[in-house]
């Protein structure tokens, strides 16, 4: 296993690492950050947790201090695209320390608050912008952003931006880079719409695939509980009284379920908190940060955090809906076992969701553990027959407004960009 000082990584960037307590690269980093240094396009399907982000950063400032050169005003030399603006302050924490003792400058722009900060920023120019796409166009459509003078384009979570309604917002500001530019492109699938964005962005890239989307954590104990609807709530006060769950991601399929999970626990003594997209930016940010320092055990949330929260120490991920786009599930218990550590993902399933359960299976190619041995285990759920995929989407539908998270994640996006 190679050591980051054995990278051609030069020494502020490797001080970074070490202050921040790395020492060896992720099998990503270990296989993009040489081809990166040479200035090679990639194309990376990884999912978050397996280090892309580093993997990316690290080459980019790399480069951006040997080529010293300064970006003029309202201009960029660096653009990193991302779908949320959880993921969107966060990659900009990762270049802020990983660039810590370089003399470039960062910024991030994203919808939700105010652009007036964000325009300031940009006002001098920058060489790190990272940007959730709908700000980006709101801000070059009125003349604060220039992006004539980019040198490298990184568009992050493609199959996320796909799924959220950005692909056209994508395709406008493709048409405004220059030509001649160094191209970085991360998807945790391969649709084949995605396949087609990527071989129009990338010039012979490098390929580096980390983690298939079908395959889920070695290290994460999966398990499925089956339990009647009604009964949900206090299974999960009944695994939350575990003091042993140190920092638990419960995954509910709508914002109105988060709100009610909250308030439940809250009642049951169980401090808690929600994050999903009608949140206010602040509140999101407020909740994230309790959430890592440990001042919150346990945080509630929607498929919007499915990708965006980067946050170790995660020790268990508890569905309780079952998502309904089986790839979902995946990302979602990718929260836990990052870094070597282990963890554990349980899931509570009702009559209706037992369809989502064997397409699950069928995706990650295996059988989940069930455990009957818990206070609320359902035999109605046992012996309940299979839901046809038309009979299941018709309950969902019934309960959701709209057939699934994706497709409510597009209809928000569209009507509002972030």
């Amino acid at each position: 296993m190679i050591s980051f000082s054995e990278l051609k990584l030069i020494d502020p960037i490797k001080l970074a690492l070490k202050e921040a307590g790395y020492t060896h690269p992720t099998p990503i980093q270990a296989q993009a950050i040489p081809a990166l240094l040479e200035g090679k396009d990639l194309l990376g399907c990884a999912q978050t947790g397996t280090g892309k982000t580093a993997a990316f950063a690290l080459p980019i400032l790399n480069r951006l201090v040997e080529a010293n050169k300064r970006a003029l005003p309202r201009h960029t030399r660096v653009l990193v695209l991302t779908p949320t603006r959880e993921l969107a302050i966060q990659v900009h924490e990762s270049f802020a320390t990983y660039g810590k003792h370089l003399s470039l400058k960062y910024a991030v722009v994203y919808g939700g608050v105010g652009q007036s900060p964000q325009v300031k920023t940009m006002s001098g120019g920058v060489d790190v912008l990272v940007a959730t796409p709908g700000r980006l166009m709101d801000l070059i459509e009125q003349g604060f952003i220039k992006l004539a003078g980019l040198d490298v384009f990184v568009l992050d979570e493609a199959d996320r931006m796909l799924d959220m309604g950005f692909i056209h917002d994508i395709k406008k500001v493709l048409k405004l880079l220059p030509p001649r530019r160094h191209n970085l492109f991360f998807s945790a699938t391969m649709p084949p719409e995605i396949e087609k964005l990527a071989n129009s962005i990338l010039v012979n890239p490098v390929k580096v695939e980390v983690t298939p989307v079908s395959s889920t954590a070695e290290l994460i104990t999966q398990s499925v509980m089956y339990v009647d609807r009604e009964n949900k709530r206090p299974l999960l006060k009944h695994i939350l009284d575990d003091d042993n769950l140190k920092r638990v991601i419960v995954f509910s399929r709508t914002k109105h379920g988060a709100n009610k999970i909250v308030e439940y626990l809250g009642k049951a003594g169980i401090i808690s908190e929600a994050i999903h997209g009608n949140k206010s930016q602040s509140a999101r940010q407020k909740a994230l940060e309790n959430f890592r320092s440990g001042k919150t055990r346990v945080l509630i949330a929607t498929d919007i955090a499915a990708r965006g929260i980067d946050i170790d120490d995660i020790s268990h991920v508890i569905n309780y809906d079952l998502p309904n786009v089986s790839e979902d599930y995946v990302h979602r218990i990718g929260r836990t076992a990052r870094a070597g550590a282990s963890g554990k993902a349980i899931s509570f399933c009702d009559s209706e969701e037992k369809v989502f359960l064997k397409d699950i299976e069928k995706l990650i190619g295996k059988n989940i553990t069930l455990v009957e041995d818990q206070p609320f285990h359902s035999q109605v759920v046992v012996d309940s027959r299979l839901l046809s995929k038309g009979k299941a989407k018709t309950l969902i539908d019934g309960r959701n407004k709209l057939p699934n998270s994706r497709e409510r994640q597009r209809s928000v996006h569209k009507s509002k960009k972030k």
